[in-house]
Order: C-alpha cells, then sequence, then structure tokens
C-alpha cells in the first residue's frame, strides 16, 4: 500500500538537517546585514544620498571587508572542524563591525573584529593538527594578516593606512582556496612552494606600505602581479573555460577575478603611494572584482557546505556577473576622468549587481527546495 507520510527515519533526518540550517543561519544573518550597511555606507560615502552620520561612512570597508566576506569565511571554517566555540569567530567579525554604526565607543567593534581574526587562527592551528597542508599554511598567513591590520586599527591606525593589509586577508584566504584545489587538479609540491613564497612577499610588502609608503606599494604591485601569473599557470580554469554549465560559468568568474587583481597590482606598480583615485581603483578592483567574483563563483558550493541549502548553478547567474564588471569599468573610468558622476553610476551598479545576485542565488534554492518536495512527496505516494 502507498505510504502518504514519511517514515520516522526520515522525518528525523529532515528535522535535523533543518534544525542545523536554521542554527548556521543565525550566523549568517549578521553577516548579511554587514553587507547591506557595508553597501549603504558607500554609496553614502559617494554622495548618492545624504546621510550625515559620519559612523556609518567609515564602516564602508570594514562592514564589508570583515563583516560579510570575513565573517563567511569564518563560518565555512567554523563548520569544517565542526568545533561549537569555533562559531564565535564569525559573529565576533559580523557584530563587531555592526557594532561600529551603534552608540558603542568605536574600540568595541574593533576589538572584537581583532578577537575574531585571533580565533580564526585557533580554528587554523586545529585543521593544521589534523591534516599538515601548505594551503592551510597560505589561509593562517592570511588570517594573520588580517589580525595585524585590525589590531593597528584597533590602536588608532586609521583604517586607510591598513586597508591594504586587511585586503590582503581575502586575497590570500583565495589564493589558499585555490592551491587547496589545486592538489586536486596535479598541482605539484614545488608548485605549491612558489605560492606559498609568492603569498610570504604579498604579505610582507603589504605590512611594508604602512611603514614605507611608495616603494613598498610598486613592490607589492609587482609581488601580486607574480601571484596572478602563478594562478593562471596553475589554476584549473584556464581548461574547464572550455567546457559547459557549471564548470565554465566558474571558470569565468575565477579569470574575471584575476583579471581585475591582476589591475590592482598593476596600478600600484605604476602609481607607488596611491592617489585617491589609484586608491579607490585597487580597493574596488581587490573587493569587488576580485573577491566578490570569486564569491560569486563558489557560492554553488559554499551554501549547500554552509546552510544545508542547495543551489544548483542556473544560467541565470551570468547576468548579475555581467552587471558586476561592467559597473567596475564605469567605475574606473570614473576614478581616471575624476567625474564624481561617473562614480556614483558605477557604484550604483555594484550595489545593484550584488543584490542582482543575491536574489538569484535566492531563486535558485527556491526553485531547488521546490523540487525537492516535489519529488518528496511523490516518493511518500509510491
Amino acid at each position: 500500500m502507498p505510504n502518504p507520510v514519511p517514515t520516522s527515519r526520515s522525518t528525523h533526518a529532515t528535522m535535523n538537517r533543518d534544525g542545523v540550517r536554521a542554527a548556521r543561519l543565525a550566523f549568517v544573518l549578521p553577516a548579511g546585514v554587514a553587507l547591506l550597511i557595508g553597501m549603504a555606507a558607500g554609496l553614502a560615502r559617494m554622495g548618492v544620498w545624504g546621510v550625515d552620520a559620519e559612523a556609518l561612512r567609515a564602516a564602508h570597508a570594514p562592514a564589508m571587508l570583515f563583516g560579510f566576506v570575513g565573517s563567511l569565511v569564518a563560518l565555512e571554517r567554523a563548520v569544517a572542524i565542526r568545533r561549537v566555540w569555533a562559531f564565535a569567530a564569525p559573529l565576533l567579525l559580523s557584530l563587531g563591525a555592526l557594532a561600529l554604526i551603534t552608540p558603542l565607543p568605536t574600540a568595541v567593534g574593533r576589538t572584537a573584529i581583532a578577537l575574531g581574526l585571533a580565533l580564526m587562527l585557533v580554528i587554523y592551528r586545529v585543521i593544521w593538527k589534523r591534516q599538515t597542508a601548505l594551503a592551510t599554511s597560505v589561509q593562517a598567513l592570511a588570517a594573520a594578516s588580517g589580525l595585524i591590520a585590525a589590531l593597528l586599527w584597533a590602536t588608532g591606525v586609521p583604517f586607510e593606512n591598513v586597508s591594504i593589509v586587511a585586503a590582503v586577508f581575502l586575497v590570500l584566504t583565495i589564493v589558499g582556496e585555490r592551491i587547496e584545489l589545486g592538489r586536486v587538479g596535479g598541482l605539484t609540491a614545488r608548485g605549491e612552494a612558489v605560492g606559498l613564497g609568492l603569498s610570504l612577499v604579498v604579505a610582507a610588502a603589504s605590512v611594508a606600505t604602512i611603514l614605507w609608503p611608495g616603494a613598498a606599494h610598486s613592490v607589492l604591485g609587482a609581488a601580486i602581479l607574480s601571484l596572478v601569473a602563478w594562478l593562471l599557470i596553475v589554476d584549473v580554469a584556464r581548461v574547464t573555460i572550455a567546457s559547459t554549465g557549471a564548470a565554465r560559468y566558474m571558470a569565468v568568474c575565477l579569470l574575471l577575478g584575476y583579471a581585475w587583481l591582476a589591475v590592482a597590482g598593476g596600478v600600484l606598480l605604476a602609481a607607488g603611494a596611491p592617489s585617491a583615485a589609484a586608491y579607490d581603483i585597487v580597493t574596488h578592483a581587490v573587493l569587488l572584482g576580485f573577491v566578490m567574483s570569486m564569491i560569486m563563483a563558489h557560492a554553488s558550493v559554499i551554501l549547500p557546505a554552509v546552510l544545508r541549502t542547495p543551489l544548483p548553478y542556473r544560467r541565470w547567474f551570468y547576468a548579475p556577473v555581467a552587471l558586476l564588471q561592467l559597473s567596475l569599468v564605469v567605475r574606473v573610468i570614473g576614478d581616471v576622468r575624476e567625474s564624481n558622476i561617473t562614480i556614483q553610476a558605477g557604484g550604483i551598479a555594484n550595489v545593484a549587481a550584488i543584490l542582482l545576485f543575491l536574489v538569484c542565488a535566492a531563486a535558485s534554492a527556491a526553485v531547488s527546495a521546490r523540487v525537492d518536495r516535489s519529488k518528496g512527496v511523490a516518493h511518500a505516494q509510491r
């Protein structure tokens, strides 16, 4: 006879999965709020909408860098090691960023972010003890770079002075992940060692920009360009770009991200200590062109691992990717021409691209969930 209801075992499994998803979603939500605040602060900094709150405008980069991306990175690592205490890291990062726009002293938010990054180093120690891998070393180096930036910021150094060091936190985190995936594609131990060496130079040069601006910026630019060249050689994206579906989509995003990282490296090499316009190009080429392209590339892998929510690739994912690239080109043109209207147009389109991607991701997850429910009902009725 057909069984109209699931078995108790399947019901328990479903409830357990839903419970885990709800618990982890509680850690994702503050990161999502930090993203929204970061984008709103970015628009305010450009004068798109009149907000006089200095705290909001000052929270733009920290909210995006630490509160959103950094928190998601920490959450992914906490899920990987399955330790309850590790989940404090993403909360410290996201809530610390959110605290920056509250009446609390700014030291509270800055200290929380520094503690979150310090806890990430402990997480990497756990990962290292489980499996010694060079990729883990690079990611730990990334977290150390972020911690150095956060500690200097917490002691009163302006964030603009440490923003490049903070950005290296995300750049090297991604490099470490590419090394880890490269091993599957045949990356040799010698190739990994080259990646580690270049990562060390990038990290050291970024810190040196605080002490010796100008020359150190040029060295950093050269190191970043060398790192991009190495990534293009070892990354399977140059092969999978010829495939179809999700593999090709990911390759497109990766190669676009590398192109923007090369733009940042080229500007640093040519300009030395960056002017305001060059600084804007570098930071957004890294944080939006490189990092956000990587997030768009790996969202269909990260979300299922973190939230246990399927996020299949859809062809419409290309729409926000294309909008992001075009908006960044517009923004660069605005910086070069010193046209505030063009910069604002690019900035608004930046925000639109990110929001469009979130809508596309939510739609894909919703379609997948509906299909799964339909299959479950059909199976139960057999």
